[in-house]
């Protein structure tokens, strides 16, 4: 997939001025190694100048997994983790103050099938040559994927403004909400910035991202009712917990006790909490996690093809006579010549 690209951005002068300013600098630049990584400061993503530029923002690969533990090698995550945050804050930037024909008129389903849970359904329904499980209606979900943006625009359009505030988030240990993830892992699931249908809703609401067995999550209040609705309505153990402000450095971010986050929501309208349930619910329909349930029982479907008890009075048989049964799926072994002693 296509990357999103970082250009440096340079102020400059006009005349000879600029001619002569350029040079010097030019002599006084350090030398910069091909494995050093440009400063968050410095990197500048380019403003998209057409639509597809605009969709390699959101095309991305995902990033090396980092399970050393030694402290130079957790500061390159943290920085890591800052720089995926600056990145995903510009694109959305980008997305709501580009020009109306440079955007997509439905930028979710332009990036559908990137997501995991798409190409999951897409193989779960290569696996069902049984039919045991409707994905009809699952079908007809990813179809209408667009209302996807009808909803997030109407949130966004009647969401109160608020400063970003960070928590954490934990749900037995896994990626359930398949949110890009940075560093450590348990496993070598990683999930590209952006590869999820998750991330992509989330993305208009704040920043995230998941390390070892967390979430994060920084922005509106918003986002936090959509984890809470999206797990819970998967029937999914989560818990969540205020961001420690030191968490991330480099970020600005509010970390709140309880009381404070219930203040935040007495300020959100009921029609805002009713349209996030609504994207909520709908994003726990297509989820990973509902699939696996339907893999599942396909799989349970093929260990039981057949009827065990007629296997197992057929196997009392053999063993009573010592000699393999007639089975009523099966041709008359004694009809062949030769076989249990018969002649030709």
């Amino acid at each position: 997939m296509p990357q999103s690209s970082v250009t440096i951005t340079v102020q400059k002068a006009s005349g000879a001025e600029a001619n002569n300013e350029s040079k010097q600098e030019a002599k006084q630049a350090p030398v910069i190694a091909d494995d050093e990584q440009l400063g968050v400061a410095d990197a500048v993503i380019k403003p998209p100048a057409s639509k597809a530029e605009l969709l390699a923002l959101y095309q991305v690969d995902a990033l090396p997994i980092n399970n050393a533990i030694q402290p130079k090698e957790l500061e390159k995550v943290a920085q890591l983790r800052v720089e995926l945050y600056q990145q995903q804050l510009k694109r959305t930037e980008f997305f709501y103050t580009v020009k109306p024909e440079l955007r997509p008129t439905y930028m979710v389903q332009a990036l559908k099938p990137q997501f995991i849970e798409y190409q999951q359904f897409q193989m779960a329904r290569a696996l069902d040559q049984r039919g045991l499980i409707d994905l009809d209606k699952t079908d007809v979900m990813w179809q209408q994927l667009h209302i996807v943006d009808d909803l997030i625009a109407d949130i966004v359009y009647s969401m109160p403004a608020q400063n970003p505030v960070g928590w954490q988030l934990t749900s037995v240990n896994k990626n359930h909400l398949k949110l890009p993830t940075v560093g450590r892992l348990r496993d070598n699931d990683s999930v590209a910035d952006q590869g999820s249908l998750n991330s992509y809703v989330l993305s208009h609401f704040g920043v995230m991202s998941y390390t070892y067995d967390r979430a994060y999550f920084i922005g509106h209040v918003l986002g936090y009712l959509f984890c809470c609705y999206y797990l819970a309505h998967l029937s999914i153990a989560y818990g969540v917990t205020p961001l420690p402000s030191d968490t991330v450095a480099d970020y600005d971010y509010a970390s709140l006790d309880t009381a404070k986050l219930v203040r935040l929501l007495h300020s959100i309208d009921v029609h805002c909490k009713r349209r996030i349930y609504q994207l909520a619910v709908l994003c726990a329909r297509l989820s990973c996690y509902q699939l696996d349930k339907y893999i599942e029982k396909m799989l349970i479907a093929e260990v039981n093809e057949f009827d065990k008890k007629q296997q197992i009075d057929h196997l009392d048989l053999l063993l009573s006579r010592g000699i393999m049964p007639e089975m009523p799926d099966r041709v008359i072994l004694q009809d062949f010549p030769g076989s249990f002693g018969k002649k030709d």
